[in-house]
């Protein structure tokens, strides 16, 4: 079995769909010699955010000389991107290996009417290569929720993070932020600790606070007002925190409450016998780097790609551009998911635009790109639709010049699609300029 087998294989269990509960994890793990028995981890639920808080603190205790897994989904660019040591991917062949050699114990529960899902596959493969590879630590990012997502198998992990919480996923997690957030805080175990931050919006911080309480966890609230952030623009943060000088090389205010919540569970590591120095701390927020949350691919013409999706990330994408233009004129490719709130993310984003191409990304889910033109229309008043992503590229091009900002914006699934097509499309532009 090679690379291309086994993602075919992982990738066939999508028809089982994403169902919630632990039996069939845990059935499989247990058939597997439970690998995750013998890992430690750092535990990440929440609705935002969850991606940059794990990269955050497995960046920091890589620094440290810790051998940190990191799991966290979904993707942008390759599968591999899925499962991390030290911030190298898992290789083809480790992933195809793992893969014929677990194969067999997933047959034979589908044979018995026992279906595992793709991500729970996944998250039991990756479990047993951090196992077999020996890591000090994981730093786990929940898939779905967190009460009955794949990843809460494990026992009580070393600290519990819950990231912002917004509205999301509501047809299978609830329809108001306390029925979600309960759902998040299903992560926090008996006797454990837990990290939010002050920024929490206040109905889910009183959820947070009960779960902690009723679980008998020492609740961490971090203060985010404690950052005094010196600058920001699309190229990080600087910020002084607790005597430090920190450079945060990921754009956007709301990236100081993920770096809170980082620095906090940082902080509780600490208390737990981990060495973390403040120069670990700074260098290896230093080195964090995050495909498409408003990723700078090209300088001239500045091209930002992001793949907010909901409400309230393309909100904070919209606040980035309104507040860092500096007047120049944006012009967006934006592709959606039709089973998302792209109306309102519309709403929020268009008006800034000063021209918009809508595409259709490659997905069963994907908006078609004429709908999308037709809802964009509402807010600006230069739409067009594009037949394919090398056309999209070329036209805003065409529409922005050397002095426009461009965003590439409105799903992961086309941040992945375009992102490669996008730095080769410009680089090659400067090359000729």
């Amino acid at each position: 079995m090679d690379y291309c087998d086994a993602l075919k294989y992982i990738h066939s269990l999508m028809r089982f769909g994403s169902r919630l509960g632990l039996e069939r994890i845990g059935e499989l793990l247990e058939k597997m010699g439970n690998p995750q028995n013998k890992l430690k981890f750092v535990h990440v639920a929440g609705t935002d955010g969850k991606g940059s808080t794990c990269n955050m603190i497995a960046s920091i205790l890589t620094e440290a000389g810790y051998k940190t897994g990191l799991y966290t989904s979904p993707y942008v660019v390759d599968f591999s991107e899925r499962m991390q040591i030290d911030g190298a991917s898992i290789s083809g062949e480790e992933l195809a290996g793992l893969v014929e050699r677990y194969k067999p114990l997933v047959d034979e529960m589908e044979g018995r009417g026992l279906s595992v899902t793709e991500f729970e596959l996944i998250t039991a493969l990756a479990f047993a290569w951090f196992a077999e590879r020996g890591c000090d630590i994981v730093v786990l990012e929940v898939g779905l929720g967190g009460r009955f997502d794949a990843t809460n198998v494990i026992d009580t992990p070393l600290v519990s993070v819950v990231t912002s919480i917004s509205m999301d996923h509501t047809d299978v997690l609830g329809d108001t932020i306390e029925k979600i957030a309960f759902e998040k805080c299903g992560i926090i175990k008996e006797g454990g600790v837990t990290v939010t931050n002050s920024n929490q919006d206040a109905d889910a911080l009183a959820v947070i606070m009960q779960q902690a309480a009723l679980k008998n966890n020492r609740l961490h609230v971090a203060n985010v007002r404690a950052f005094n952030v010196l600058r920001h623009g699309f190229f990080g943060i600087e910020a002084e925190f607790d005597g430090m000088r920190l450079h945060i090389p990921l754009c956007g205010l709301h990236q100081v409450e993920n770096a809170a919540n980082a620095l906090e569970a940082v902080r509780v590591l600490k208390e737990k016998g981990f060495e973390i120095t403040g120069e670990h701390i700074v260098k290896g927020l230093e080195k964090v780097r995050l495909y498409a949350r408003v990723e700078v691919l090209c300088r001239e013409p500045l091209v930002i790609l992001d793949g907010g999706h909901n409400k309230k990330e393309v909100g904070a994408l919209a606040r980035v551009l309104d507040e860092y233009a500096e007047g120049r004129n944006v012009f967006a490719v934006v592709g959606m998911l039709a089973d998302k709130d792209y109306h309102s993310a519309l709403e929020m984003l268009a008006p800034l635009c000063s021209g918009i191409i809508a595409v259709s990304p490659n997905n069963p889910r994907a908006l078609p790109a004429p709908e999308l033109a037709r809802a964009a229309g509402e807010f600006c008043g230069n739409v067009r639709e594009a037949d394919s992503l090398d056309d999209a590229l070329r036209e805003i091009y065409e529409m922005a010049g050397v002095k426009g900002l461009i965003v590439i914006c409105g799903s992961l699934y086309l941040a992945g699609e375009i992102r490669g097509k996008a730095i080769k499309f410009f680089t090659d532009i400067q090359k000729k300029t």
